[in-house]
């Protein structure tokens, strides 16, 4: 009887035990309720779920499981969830990861932990770098493609003059130096910059530096909720009526959209994404927006792409092991609706990039109908090769 009673004990344990070993658990980490919570945020998670649900649910016969937290732009507590997920919690994966002081932060641990995490939200051009690890991967745009694409295009159109509102961490450091780099290269200047706090809501004195520079373009290298309130205030202070241009250097289309395109017409940026480009990216912006009540930005149909890529190398290495499938993640084709590219060596998933203007209101004839397409930015011109990235893996 004792005999009997153990074995039923250990069946039991096994029966328990089971769910967290049979199972693929993706950890869905951004900012949900601060300044980047449209630009990510819950709308990444969603798109993360139907990628699940486009693969099928499950890979090599586990249940696809995803799991989401709010990082609050704290890399402290975005690398104390991370840390939780993969000691206690069995994530094999983790995603999206705005802002890049939190995504170079967890890139770090997940280096350590021996885990996959694929960037999509964070932008600095580093995290496939110096700071690239064997398991971490960059899936959506960078500073030194939003460098190319806008800055690169305001200056040929003789915006040869720069001053730089930066928002005073990783990111925006990274991409006032990637921007700069591509004005000095076509023989422009770069006239001065001001750090500007993390989701201010003032920023009358750095806009009057800006302005009394003379700059042709003013260059906001910020992103969310910062690079909106920069150009209503700017509006105030008549900055573009007095001569001078925005160079909004990442601002994608939930941003376009919280503005209006009375405020935000004419704009210039660069995205790798659309939802009106093409057959595939209208339906998947088509069920996107049944979902969620939004069409999909860059990030969000990069998140999809991240999730549907990490399952596909899952599935074509035939184990959840973290090398074998960051060896597939390199090897496998990116073709889905976000876009089609290839991942290099330092984990930079390349892909072409589109220079986009705002359009007018007069000019937009459906709701979501926002930009008009000025040109393409190849993927091999757009991002840094491996060995151009200083990427320590490709020497």
């Amino acid at each position: 009887m004792k005999s009997i009673l153990m074995t039923a004990v250990a069946a039991c344990g096994l029966l328990l035990a089971a769910p967290a070993s049979a199972q693929v658990k993706i950890g869905v980490l951004n900012d949900q309720s601060g300044l980047y919570a449209d630009y990510g945020g819950k709308n990444s998670v969603e798109a993360a779920r139907m990628a699940i649900e486009d693969f099928g649910g499950e890979v090599l016969g586990q249940k696809i499981e995803i799991i989401t937290a709010d990082h609050q732009n704290k890399p402290d507590l975005g690398v104390a969830i991370a840390r939780r997920w993969y000691d206690a919690e069995g994530v094999d994966m983790i995603t999206e990861l705005t802002t890049s002081s939190v995504a170079l932060a967890v890139q770090e641990l997940s280096k350590e932990k021996k885990k996959i995490d694929i960037v999509v939200g964070a932008a600095t051009s580093r995290i496939t770098g110096d700071a690239c690890t064997p398991y971490g991967f960059h899936w959506a745009h960078d500073t030194r493609a939003l460098a190319v694409g806008t800055g690169g295009a305001l200056v040929e159109a003789g915006g040869d003059s720069w001053f730089f509102l930066t928002a005073d961490y990783a990111f925006g450091y990274a991409l006032e130096k990637d921007t700069s780099e591509i004005v000095a290269s076509k023989g422009g200047k770069v006239l001065g910059s001001v750090r500007v706090p993390l989701n201010s809501s003032d920023f009358s004195s750095f806009l009057l530096q800006a302005q009394s520079s003379k700059a042709k373009i003013v260059g906001l290298a910020n992103a969310g909720l910062d690079t909106a309130n920069s150009i209503k205030q700017a509006a105030e202070f008549g900055i573009v009526k007095g001569g001078q241009k925005l160079a909004a250097l990442l601002m994608v289309l939930s941003d376009v959209h919280g503005l209006g395109l009375e405020a935000a017409q004419g704009l210039v940026l660069t995205e790798g994404f659309y939802w009106d480009h093409d057959d595939r990216a209208r339906a998947f912006g088509e069920r996107f927006l049944k979902r969620t009540g939004s069409m999909p930005n860059t990030i969000h149909a990069g998140t999809y792409s991240a999730t549907l890529s990490y399952l596909k190398a899952v599935k074509a290495a035939g184990t959840k092991d973290s090398d074998a499938v960051a060896r597939k993640l390199k090897e496998l084709p990116v073709d889905d609706a976000f876009a089609k590219g290839k991942v290099l060596e330092n984990g930079r998933m390349v892909h072409d990039m589109y220079l986009f203007e705002v359009k007018k209101p007069s000019e937009s004839k459906k709701p979501w109908d926002y930009y008009k397409q000025l040109a393409v930015v190849p993927g091999d011109k757009a991002f840094f090769t491996a060995k151009e990235s200083g990427c320590p893996l490709t020497k």
